[in-house]
């Protein structure tokens, strides 16, 4: 399972905080042909699946804290459960990471969701006892994001977002040097968030991409993704933004290289080269 790891954007230190793992087998992303493509890497585990990971990232400026989704929570699905393309799924450890890094869950300011699936929001809808594990914590999503989705969650989880919810509008500051930037497609509101110190970038872009295959080809996205047509959009605007030297990525759900940059473009595939981060 992932470590927690840390790189420096400018002045600010950001940290993946693993919660759990996740399967997702390459026919789930693009068919036959992302198949056939992964197996040519290592990108896979022992039974076939793309290794994936859950967890959040950690936004520290100065001695302000923020966190950009909040994993799985304790929670865990076996593959049996599972849509087809997907294995199994689970989380647990986020909080237990956050202090690993000497981070008290209730000093985080703000939550930033990318988007409101299960595995992006469990710590902040339960956590231990039902106690809620990011007491002080505002919480942001993209508005339409909000709109599509409260009307569908239980009562509870909409109780408990929905009192600190706040609209991540494109191009609003959410926390000093963190911005929204609205890519939507994966769901109808999905966000990515940047941050930006020192003359350097990070693009936090959830699910706009599952896995470092997605770069190869644009159009490979999640059998259930919202709007197809804008998920091939979103990703190619966020493979754009990569391609500058300045700019590292990070990706929530590629496991053990979640920070990494796209330093050659000049290719008809591109490849997704990992990012040295301190454990």
């Amino acid at each position: 399972m992932s470590a927690t790891r840390s790189i420096m954007i400018g002045d600010i230190r950001v940290s993946y905080v693993p919660d759990g793992l996740v399967q997702m087998h390459p026919r789930w992303l693009g068919g036959a042909a992302a198949q056939d493509f992964a197996a040519g890497t290592d990108c896979l585990d022992g039974e076939g699946y793309l290794a994936g990971s859950v967890g959040g990232l950690l936004v520290e400026n100065g001695d302000r804290r923020m966190l950009i989704d909040a994993g799985f929570g304790g929670n865990r699905v076996p593959a049996h459960l599972m849509p087809d393309g997907l294995g199994q799924i689970e989380g647990g450890r986020l909080v237990e990471g956050l202090r690993e890094l000497g981070v008290a869950p209730g000093g985080i300011e703000v939550v930033a969701f990318t988007h409101l699936h299960d595995d992006h929001i469990g710590w902040a809808v339960r956590g231990p006892a039902d106690r809620e594990v990011f007491a002080g914590a505002q919480f942001f999503a993209g508005e339409a994001e909000w709109r599509w989705w409260s009307g569908a969650v239980d009562p509870r989880r909409a109780q408990v977002l929905g009192r600190r919810m706040n609209p991540a509008a494109d191009g609003r500051e959410v926390f000093p040097g963190v911005t929204a930037w609205s890519t939507p497609g994966h769901t109808p509101g999905h966000t990515s968030y940047v941050v930006e110190s020192g003359g350097q970038r990070l693009i936090a872009f959830g699910d706009v991409l599952h896995s470092p295959i997605q770069f190869a080809d644009p159009r490979w996205g999640s059998a259930n993704d919202f709007d197809r047509t804008q998920a091939v959009a979103s990703r190619q605007a966020v493979i754009a933004e990569l391609s500058d030297e300045k700019v590292t990525g990070f990706g929530g759900h590629f496991a053990d290289v979640v920070f990494g940059s796209l330093p050659d473009n000049t290719g008809t595939r591109l490849r997704w080269q990992p990012v040295d981060a301190t454990d």
